[in-house]
């Protein structure tokens, strides 16, 4: 790693990105929702389902970025306000994607966490943007990408003055073809060994299979993660998007229930 500057290192304190009430790092944390937001009903009753479930904070993508430009490509602003009257019923900190450095100041007037997807981690004039903002940005790791690349991109989101940062590993493409990515797990003691920064995983994207969330989910917890990231849907045969790999209210609350007692089981041996 010997391209890495300090900002990214690993020092003698981790960092906590606080999110409103929520500490990323301090703790186990669950964020959960639906792939796409497609309307208002679908939104608000997934963002009670998770709240009831046991989520720390709501994802919900109001823009889109799909391999086929004929697919749905999100809501926009609409999308944004939909999350915002959720967040007001549940309380729930909302965590959506960003796509275009043209639209990240206004998406900060509606984000609490502003998300780089897996395309777009090296799209250095969107992290040095969202560097700028007074905003955590949850930084997912390229599919196709090293360790060390992902945590350079990290480093350009600090060097613009921004030091909540949380790493996502969300799978890379390997020969396999049974899961829709291969979650690398080994990443999660890995990061930790190098950045102070918090690292949480995407078990849903790692899989892209509903059979194996909660297992990769449990596994993570195993790993160290300081949380996961799950898609959620109300039902999910109707999904617009990413269907196959949503889960349900019983099955996440399965999730929410058995990660949460492994953690702390973990804690307890460590």
């Amino acid at each position: 790693m010997k391209n890495l500057k300090f900002a990214v290192l690993s020092g003698s304190e981790r960092t906590v990105v606080r999110v409103c009430n929520v500490k990323v790092g301090e703790g186990f944390t669950i964020i959960a929702g639906p792939c796409s937001v497609e309307n208002e009903e679908q939104t608000l009753e997934t963002a009670r389902i998770v709240k009831a479930g046991g989520a720390d904070m709501l994802r919900g993508g109001a823009f889109k970025p799909r391999t086929s430009p004929y697919a749905f490509q999100g809501l926009g602003l609409k999308g944004l306000k939909i999350l915002e009257k959720a967040r007001e019923e549940t309380g729930l900190p909302i965590v959506t994607e960003v796509l275009d450095t043209r639209d990240v100041s206004w998406i900060c007037e509606y984000a609490d966490v502003l998300q780089i997807g897996a395309r777009n981690m090296q799209n250095f004039s969107l992290l040095k943007e969202v560097g700028k903002m007074n905003k955590p940005v949850l930084l997912k790791r390229g599919m196709y990408s090293t360790l060390e690349e992902w945590l350079n991109c990290a480093e350009y989101i600090l060097n613009e003055g921004n030091p909540d940062v949380i790493l996502c590993e969300r799978g890379i493409r390997t020969f396999e073809t049974y899961t829709r990515n291969t979650l690398d797990l080994s990443a999660i003691p890995a990061i930790k060994e190098l950045t102070h920064l918090p690292i949480i995983t995407d078990p849903t994207h790692g899989t892209g299979r509903v059979s194996l969330i909660i297992p990769m989910s449990l596994a993570s917890v195993a790993a160290g993660t300081d949380g996961i990231i799950v898609e959620v849907h109300r039902n999910p045969v109707e999904a617009i998007s990413d269907k196959e790999q949503a889960l349900t209210s019983a099955q996440f609350a399965e999730l929410a229930r058995k990660t949460r007692k492994l953690y702390k089981l973990m804690n307890e041996i460590v």
